[in-house]
């Protein structure tokens, strides 16, 4: 079985901007949110009735992303994942009220079912940003956002409780405030801490 890493963090940080900068530098395979491609997203994004279709969808597509990345022998690499999107963005959209109790409960239900039977990412990158800088990020977005900056401090205190229950190994944390487009600075050093990471899931296997 082949391992797993998750960038996860609020709207804007830039999982998917790091994910694929590691990608063209690294030996990894990825696994990207594809927001433009999610059958429910645009509906959602329009009536919150789609809320639950919506997180149905995402949770098991990435279930799905989880068990094809490690049939590979390269190292995985996802923007976001399952986690994410239960405890960072199911629990939001419970808040906002656009999941009711009953809908909240079968996504639970989904994803801790789903997470019974595949073991969780190897290592969880854990990005955070200043608000302002956030802000410039999402200005220049193109894409489909259905969370705005407002909601990230809802979805990092909902990361914060869920990371704080990981074991303290398994989760890096890294502040990207830093004017770094492409994270061309941060990634000579980012790729060294991985690979130190890497080699050691390895040798816990051996």
């Amino acid at each position: 079985m082949g391992r797993l890493i998750v960038i996860v963090g609020g709207i804007g940080v830039g999982k998917t901007t790091l994910s694929r900068a590691l990608c063209n530098h690294g030996s990894f395979i990825t696994g990207l949110e594809e927001h433009n491609n999610r059958p429910f997203q645009m509906s959602f994004k329009t009536d919150s009735h789609f809320a639950l279709a919506n997180q149905v969808d995402y949770l098991l597509f990435r279930a799905e992303q989880e068990r094809l990345l490690r049939r590979s022998h390269q190292t995985g690499l996802m923007d976001g994942g399952l986690d994410l999107d239960f405890h960072g963005f199911t629990r939001l959209f419970h808040a906002r009220s656009w999941l009711t109790d009953a809908e909240f409960d079968l996504c639970r239900r989904l994803y801790e079912f789903v997470r019974s039977s595949q073991p969780p990412p190897e290592l969880v990158i854990h990005l955070t940003a200043a608000p302002e800088v956030i802000a410039r990020r999402l200005a220049s977005r193109t894409r489909i956002n259905i969370a705005d900056l407002g909601d990230n401090s809802l979805i990092e205190s909902n990361l914060q409780d869920w990371l704080a229950r990981e074991k303290p190994d398994q989760v890096l944390s890294l502040d990207v405030s830093e004017d770094d487009p492409g994270f061309r600075r941060l990634l000579p050093s980012l790729l060294i801490t991985l690979q130190s990471y890497i080699s050691m899931f390895e040798s816990k296997n051996e």
